[in-house]
């Protein structure tokens, strides 16, 4: 495996859009209830907050500014926005950016390199079927579960100072060489115009076999860019 090394929150200060890319190839390693899962990220999604960079995001959590909900999204860069979709899955995002500006980075899909057993559980346990190692992390979703956080009490941990949290520990790892191509384009399942090639901010290796299927959002789809003078 490439080597790998302790992520920053020097690394994770910039715009989700540009620290994306770099976490592909990087590894997430949870220890929940003493039970410990690496998975590598191979799908990731940038999502900025109101004021953040020169585009609006109007898929982004914090588009309308800070709430319950999404204050993690505000705070130092390197812990973890665990928030709940659907009512059900509890999804993982790094936080990035600089402090007081909201942003995060949606773990969309890994491989599972280490603890394969306690991933294949805990997925039996949410969904009862686990139909081959490739779907452990294989959305986001499956992802949480693979790495046993959960909404709300794991919202906030520090995957890079590695403090407990609620039985839990995280730790990022990135490439030591940042992967030199990388496979872009509309985020998956994000209506309206947040979902199409204007926000071409969904990253991943291409021909990984762990990276998740495409969809359009609802009112979402090819759409064309006018240049800019």
């Amino acid at each position: 495996m490439t080597s790998v090394r302790p992520a920053t929150r020097a690394d994770l200060s910039g715009l989700p859009v540009e620290v994306a890319p770099r976490l592909l190839g990087g590894l997430l390693t949870t220890m929940v209830n003493s039970e410990t899962v690496t998975v590598r990220l191979t799908e990731v999604e940038a999502y900025h907050g109101a004021g953040t960079g020169e585009v609006a995001d109007p898929g982004s959590h914090a588009r309308m500014g800070r709430t319950r909900r999404n204050a993690t999204m505000w705070g130092e860069p390197g812990h973890l926005y665990v928030y709940l979709s659907h009512g059900i899955h509890s999804c993982v995002n790094v936080v990035s950016g600089p402090e007081g500006l909201a942003g995060g980075i949606l773990l969309r899909a890994g491989e599972v390199v280490a603890g394969r057993d306690a991933a294949a559980r805990r997925r039996l346990a949410r969904r009862g079927v686990v139909r081959s190692d490739r779907d452990l992390a294989r959305g986001p979703g499956r992802f949480g579960d693979a790495v046993g956080l959960r909404h709300p009490i794991h919202d906030g941990i520090d995957a890079i100072a590695g403090v407990e949290l609620a039985g839990a520990t995280a730790r990022l790892e990135l490439r030591s060489e940042p992967l030199q191509r990388v496979a872009s384009g509309p985020r998956v399942g994000v209506a309206g115009l947040a979902g199409t090639d204007a926000f071409p901010w969904r990253f991943w290796i291409d021909g990984d076999p762990t990276v998740s299927a495409f969809r359009w959002g609802r009112g979402a789809g090819p759409r064309h860019i006018p240049d800019v003078e």
